[in-house]
């Protein structure tokens, strides 16, 4: 046994001065290369006897990370990074997110954290006005639009047994459209209810369509709630907000918007009209790690009745008593379904003090006309064919004459080339290209130097 068991916790100037070194420069990068995908053989090769019981000489293991773990990591805050949704956090974001991990906090309860929490929640204020939302609104941070979401269905369903007088084995369905994201589907499964699917009107799910759906249906008051999502991850479609609010308040349903990726248009005066309606959420989900500039993993999640969800998600035990007090409390575990967390709204709170809200409207309006003029583009470019006028941010276009192969063969082009890193998506049954912008630095150059390969 080691003469000194608890070296592991000692302060090693050595290490910190090494980490600290790799991160100052990881943070100078500008812009961030893309790299590349990994070769399992060759990981499992380098990494093959690291865990061992004498352990190694920090400086080889960061070597090690440096030269060939990261550099088989695709980098989401690349500005050529154009697939799925990126993640672009600000600097001072990153830096604190440091100070975080390195504060080892427990974020669960006020007890504990209340300065943190503190934080956090004026955060939540900011959003939770954005949206239109009563003083009432309060919510937490949770890893991501999949937490959030199946924090808040969680809630809506067992809201809506007590109003009921049902129990477990009664039939609840939710209204979602079949643009709804996958994580509301995969929530159903996980909390028992069944998917009230609606016709969308040209991708959009709107109050008119679910009024039709329900009144046709022989058991309307099974459908307890419904989902209408602000952003669509494919197209960045907002749903009628206003007109699916309109028909949760004359049903009696809770009405959930997700918002994980378009919510941050909130902030962006150009688009705002298109998100009203969401004043009259129940729930909410955005996630900062996309568009509002943070570092993974951080959604915020808002209830318009808070209270609601604490009478579901309060874990009861003996030794959690004195976490459950009068005054001040506010227990982030309380509002969804989590118990230990990490204070991960710290690195959002301290980007917005440092920048200011407007940098961040600047910044999310950017991706907006990056979109516009991408649209604009593609719509004056023979071969190209644009498949719907970008609601947000989100550009989905075609080559004409091309097959699904073409389209998988030109992706790994561009990612082998250092162009750019956009995958093919879904349009219809059809194989298609996508556009995502959330980079600020995303330029018009980079989309035409990506378009020109398509000629």
């Amino acid at each position: 046994m080691s003469a000194a068991p608890d070296r592991m916790h000692r302060p090693d100037s050595e290490l910190v001065d090494l980490v600290f070194d790799y991160m100052r420069e990881r943070l100078q990068y500008d812009p961030v290369p893309l790299d590349h995908p990994g070769d399992g053989e060759h990981l499992r090769a380098q990494l093959a006897g690291l865990l061992n019981p004498d352990g190694n000489d920090p400086a080889d293991v960061l070597k090690l990370y440096d030269h060939e773990l990261s550099r088989a990591v695709i980098s989401a805050d690349s500005p050529r990074y154009l697939s799925f949704i990126p993640c672009a956090p600000t600097k001072a974001a990153l830096l604190f997110d440091m100070v975080v991990s390195c504060a080892s906090l427990q974020g669960i309860s006020w007890l504990e954290a209340a300065g943190a929490i503190a934080a956090e929640n004026q955060v939540l204020r900011l959003i939770a006005d954005r949206a239109g939302m009563p003083g009432t609104a309060g919510g937490t941070f949770v890893s991501g639009g999949s937490a959030g979401n199946l924090s808040a269905l969680v809630v809506a369903r067992d809201t809506a047994r007590r109003r009921l007088g049902v129990g477990p084995e009664a039939r609840l369905r939710i209204a979602v459209a079949d643009q709804v994201h996958s994580s509301v589907k995969n929530t159903f499964n996980i909390i028992g209810v069944e998917a009230f699917k609606v016709p969308t009107v040209n991708r959009r799910f709107t109050g008119e369509a679910l009024r039709a759906a329900l009144a046709a249906d022989p058991n309307p008051e099974t459908v307890i709630a419904v989902v209408g999502t602000a952003g669509t991850t494919n197209e960045g479609i907002v749903d009628d907000l206003q007109g699916l609010s309109e028909v949760a308040r004359e049903r009696d349903m809770w009405f959930h918007v997700d918002g994980a990726y378009g919510g941050a248009g909130l902030f962006a005066p150009s688009v705002r009209a298109r998100y009203n309606g969401i004043e009259h959420a129940d729930s909410f989900v955005v996630d900062p790690h996309k568009w509002l500039f943070a570092p993974f993993d951080c959604a915020a999640l808002l209830y318009r009745n808070p209270q609601l969800a604490r009478a579901v998600h309060t874990q009861d035990a003996s030794y959690l008593d004195v976490l459950h007090t009068e005054g001040d409390e506010w227990n982030p575990t309380d509002y969804a379904y989590h118990l230990t967390r990490r204070a991960r709204g710290l690195p959002l709170w301290f980007s917005l003090a440092v920048h200011g809200t407007q940098a961040y409207t600047d910044a999310i309006e950017t991706g907006l006309q990056l979109a516009r003029d991408t649209a604009q583009l593609i719509r004056d470019t023979e071969h190209l064919e644009l498949l719907f006028d970008p609601q947000l941010s989100a550009v989905c276009f075609k080559r004409k004459g091309w097959t699904n192969d073409d389209y998988y063969r030109w992706s790994q082009q561009l990612l082998a080339d250092q162009i750019g890193f956009v995958t093919p998506t879904g349009w219809d049954g059809e194989t298609v290209a996508r556009f995502a912008f959330l980079h600020p630095g995303t330029t018009m150059e980079m989309v035409r130097e990506i378009l020109d390969t398509m000629a």
